[in-house]
């Protein structure tokens, strides 16, 4: 169970942090893995970088940004959300909401979408950062808002799931679900497609809601919790499901890495993984930062183990991100590390903030956009 210990944004925990290292179940300190030495292979280029605001702050909300069309967004812990063309690093806009945001930025279809700690969620023109609509869910929303046409789905840490009217922020409809006494602190974010949005829960189940009713059209069990204690029965679905080519994959806490047809609601396969991060697809292959820190390549048809870098072991690492035939994780010191996917060796490594690196990187016509811990917006590409 290191990682509860490990990552200090888990709710109802105690935490005994030293240094940069954590405490194990024996009460002796673990420490981060030391970086390996390695011939580069690849140069990283930085193309242009801005800076958002204040960064992300001591609570360790996991800011990250959001892409529309030519545009990204980002945000700070204070309320600074800016837009800037992800071509040329312009700044196009920038807005102060004078709130304390705690999540990341979601965006699509011409909006851009924050929520604050005290549970208000509010909507901007991507155009020019006007406000279109806000409103108060009463809890804290740490999951990227996503869009479809239609409306805006916010999943909140209380399990439920609130879409509103993506144009006028009426309330559409809410999903309810029945959260565990103990759970990792933040939650998935959701995937919306035209008709319907998969949404994962605390308690280990992937859902499939109808965006007409939000109505469950089918639920499937990705891990069952096991052992004794609410410690050992954590299950949570706090990474993001994956959607490639027509499959659902999705992985859980303490659980596994699953399949899933959506269009029968059937496992086609299941492998043992423990994380709590978004996953990524290339040459074939899923990704995914385990809660040790391990990074694991699985064949996406076989469910086969392909490799697993085992080398960055308690170094905080973030969800995976592929850029050109690498994939990518950054750390607790803000490094990025590329390894092949092929076979997982380290082709090149960047410090992009000394600050540290939370949120989940994004990969965009072989452009990787960073937001450091310290509030810096990179844009990153591989020679």
């Amino acid at each position: 169970m290191k990682s509860i210990y490990r990552f200090a944004g888990i709710a109802l925990v105690s935490l005994a942090v030293t240094g940069c290292g954590f405490w194990g179940d024996d009460g002796e300190e673990i420490k981060p893995s030391p970086l390996v030495s390695f011939d580069a292979e690849k140069k990283v280029d930085v193309l242009w970088s801005v800076s958002v605001g204040s960064g992300a702050g001591n609570k360790f909300n996991q800011f990250q940004p959001a892409i529309d069309g030519e545009m990204i967004f980002a945000a700070d812990k204070d309320g600074t959300v800016v837009a800037v063309n992800r071509t040329s690093g312009k700044k196009l806009w920038q807005v102060e909401l004078e709130i304390a945001i705690v999540g990341g930025v979601g965006a699509g279809f011409g909006k851009v979408a924050v929520a604050g700690e005290e549970g208000e969620v509010i909507v901007l023109s991507a155009e020019d950062g006007s406000e279109l609509w806000r409103d108060n869910v009463r809890t804290e929303v740490t999951a990227a808002a996503q869009f479809n046409r239609d409306i805006a789905v916010f999943q909140l840490i209380n399990g439920k799931v609130i879409a509103f009217d993506a144009s006028t922020g009426s309330r559409a409809w809410t999903y309810d679900s029945q959260v565990p006494r103990l759970t990792l602190r933040g939650t998935s974010s959701p995937i919306v497609a035209s008709d319907v949005t998969f949404a994962g829960f605390a308690s280990g189940k992937l859902v499939a809601l109808d965006n007409a009713k939000g109505t469950a059209i089918w639920e499937n069990r990705v891990a069952l919790p096991q052992g004794r204690s609410e410690l050992e029965r954590m299950v949570d679905i706090d990474g993001r499901p994956l959607l490639v080519d027509g499959m659902l994959y999705v992985t859980s806490y303490q659980g596994r890495l699953v399949a899933i047809n959506p269009f029968r609601a059937q496992v086609v396969w299941a492998q043992d993984v423990s994380s709590y991060r978004s996953l990524a697809a290339g040459f074939g292959n899923i990704y995914v930062s385990e809660e040790d820190d391990a990074v694991q390549a699985f064949d996406r048809s076989s469910s086969a183990s392909v490799w697993r870098q085992a080398k960055l072991e308690n170094r905080e690492i973030s969800a995976p991100a592929v850029l050109d035939s690498t994939v990518a994780v950054a750390d607790y010191e803000g490094y990025i590390h590329f390894m092949s996917q092929t076979d997982g060796r380290f082709v090149a490594r960047y410090q992009v903030d000394s600050s540290g690196v939370y949120g989940d990187m994004i990969s965009k016509d072989d452009v990787l956009y960073v937001l450091g811990n310290s509030g810096r917006l990179a844009a990153l590409q591989l020679q």
